[in-house]
């Protein structure tokens, strides 16, 4: 009777691992549990990093460094722990929207090699009426080197991201203010309230964009608010947007 349910249950991990990756869903939930209840929660505009491992199951072929493809699998824990550690997601999610991946960059500039240790950081560079900009950087442990950059475009469906961003900006900086005034001139001093980290002063020093839209709602003093806080349209993401109408444009011209 043991004989056989240890087969059965051999052979439903073996089922599972044949038409599911089923250490990457168990990694993910390790992720969001971690995220969730171990790790403190921090502002939307600061950067978060998470440590990862070269194992043997992501190397290529060549057997001497991680295959590429393994990289943007890594972005995908990291982007999880950014979403719930800043309530991103489930901010998205309680103003009846979703957020999916619209388009990704990457660049490599030198190879991570077998049983070595990286970090991930993670952090928002810019975003628009419609979508979400973030940085994935690799760094080595030991000397901070960028092995690779990634930009990811996180398109937000069904919700205004200016509102939503107006909403983690408020929650998070300005839980004890009284105004929206008030509120600015914290942040301006470099102070944030539930003990959440400094904001460093380049974020708040930027201007407003030009391309800060209402927050859905037509609230003007929302609206200003966060285009004070709004970082400028860096010169790779507005290259990378011009790239991706041209590449927009000639597939259509196709049909």
């Amino acid at each position: 009777m043991l004989c056989l349910v240890l087969g059965i249950v051999l052979g439903v991990v073996v089922a599972l691992y044949a038409f599911f990756e089923l250490h990457y869903f168990l990694r993910m939930c390790l992720c969001v549990i971690a995220a969730r209840f171990v790790k403190k929660r921090i502002y939307i505009l600061e950067t978060t990093v998470v440590t990862g491992l070269c194992l043997t199951n992501d190397i290529d072929t060549l057997l001497y460094h991680m295959n590429n493809a393994r990289y943007l699998r890594e972005i995908d824990f990291a982007r999880v722990d950014f979403y719930e550690r800043t309530h991103l997601y489930r901010t998205i999610r309680a103003k009846g929207g979703s957020v999916v991946q619209g388009a990704t960059t990457i660049r490599y500039r030198r190879f991570i090699r077998p049983f070595t240790r990286f970090r991930i950081s993670s952090k928002i560079v810019y975003w628009d009426k419609q979508s979400i900009f973030m940085e994935h950087r690799f760094l080595g442990c030991q000397d901070g080197f960028v092995h690779c950059i990634a930009l990811c475009r996180q398109r937000v469906i069904e919700c205004s991201v200016e509102d939503v961003m107006a909403t983690l900006l408020k929650n998070t900086a300005c839980a004890t203010t009284t105004s929206s005034t008030e509120c600015l001139e914290r942040l301006e001093n470099g102070g944030t309230a539930l003990s959440m980290t400094p904001i460093p002063s380049p974020i708040v020093s930027v201007g407003a964009s030009g391309n800060g839209g209402g927050n859905g709602n037509g609230n003007g003093g929302d609206r200003d608010y966060v285009n004070k806080l709004k970082p400028e349209l860096p010169l790779e993401i507005a290259k990378w947007l011009e790239w991706n109408e041209m590449s927009s444009a000639t597939l259509r011209s196709e049909c």
